[in-house]
């Protein structure tokens, strides 16, 4: 009775994975549908079904092989399969780190040339020069343009950042994917090794995928920040044009720079307790948790309650097993504060006022993320 029921779930899940055929349909990659869970203290959500994803019906399959002397199997084709996948999202990744290094070049290209035009503005001004100069009118209207161009990248890091968490979303899917066809029936020793192969070179590509959506946000936050400074002190050089007076710098910038060192010290200077009760906890018990509205909200009370409020971000990962799968569960919790930390960037809050942590705990059964607020 034992291996009849062994073999009807297997036979279910080789007929579920035939008939999905390719993950990747012919006009892009399907995106992994995202699980429902969020917490603001303890509360999970069961994560809703994946919906099948489009079979490819003209792309050719990876070509087929096997280790010598070995048939080729069911499961081998779905390496294969897999494999071409696989090989289709590392090209779409080579592609927005292409995109990305464009933008970047861009901006940095404006702001050369608007710090340019900005320099000889203000040695005109400190040298003395008339009431209204059209000359100054002239130069601080091209840097206007060059400065504009600095804030048009902004909208394109935010369509970068949107197909880079598509093709995470993809890699997650495909990842799970590798990982239920260890369950598959019919394989061969060969079949496995090459899976183990698939998995590794599946990870690496979503650690990649990760760190480009890092140092997306990371740009994204300070050419925010950048372009609103600076949009301010070309207000205040207008004045100074119009009276030939250099006066400096926006008030209203100093006082921003300001508040912004003074609650990056703080929020440095600050260790959770062990008596703190966390703003938020999120746990990561299931792929895909969906805790961006919970966070937003528990996030926006702390600050209309305390505007100068600052955050420490803690990644928490369970102390238990082999001193392997302690470290696994280090890095792992570690990307995940880093998503976090991600989505904090993304809302609005300043990057000085979060400071992340790590911690290894023996009583939690899974990865988690807490936000304490000070």
């Amino acid at each position: 009775m034992g291996v009849s029921k062994k073999l009807a779930v297997s036979a279910s899940l080789a007929l579920f994975l035939s008939g999905c055929g390719s993950l990747w349909s012919d006009e892009g990659a399907s995106s992994a549908a995202t699980t429902s869970s969020s917490t603001t203290q303890t509360s999970t959500v069961a994560p809703a079904p994946a919906p099948a994803p489009v079979a490819n019906t003209t792309t050719a399959a990876a070509p087929t092989y096997a280790a010598a002397g070995e048939p080729v199997t069911f499961v081998g084709d779905k390496v294969d399969e897999m494999a071409g996948d696989l090989g289709k999202l590392q090209d779409q990744v080579a592609g927005l780190q292409g995109r990305l290094g464009s933008i970047q070049m861009d901006a940095e290209k404006g702001s050369d040339d608007y710090h340019a035009l900005l320099g000889m503005i203000t040695a005109r001004l400190q040298r003395g020069s008339t009431p209204g100069n059209p000359i100054l009118v002239d130069q601080w209207n091209q840097a206007q343009i060059e400065l504009e161009q600095v804030a048009e990248t902004i909208p394109q890091m935010t369509k970068l950042s949107n197909d880079a968490a598509d093709s995470a979303a993809f890699g997650q899917y495909l990842l799970s994917a590798v990982q239920a066809t260890y369950g598959l029936s019919g394989a061969v020793e060969s079949d496995h090794v090459r899976l183990e192969v698939l998995e590794d070179d599946v990870l690496q590509t979503m650690v990649i995928i990760d760190r480009l959506m890092t140092d997306l946000s990371q740009d994204m936050n300070r050419q925010n920040i950048y372009v609103n400074n600076e949009r301010q002190n070309m207000t205040t050089l207008s004045l100074a044009i119009k009276n030939g007076e250099l006066y400096g710098s926006s008030l209203a910038t100093r006082a921003f720079t300001q508040t912004e060192t003074l609650a990056r010290a703080e929020a440095q200077s600050s260790v959770p307790k062990a008596s703190d009760r966390p703003l938020v906890i999120i746990r990561f018990d299931r792929p895909n948790v969906q805790y961006q509205q919970a966070l937003y909200n528990a996030v926006s009370q702390a600050l209309s309650r305390k505007p100068t409020a600052t955050f420490d971000l803690v990644a928490i990962s369970p102390q238990r097993g082999t001193a392997a799968q302690i470290a696994l569960n280090a890095s792992a919790a570690k990307r995940n504060g880093e998503a976090v930390l991600r989505s904090l960037r993304d809302m609005g809050v300043p990057s000085g006022r979060v400071q992340m942590l790590a911690q290894e705990s023996p009583s939690a059964t899974a990865n988690e993320v807490h936000l304490y607020v000070h």
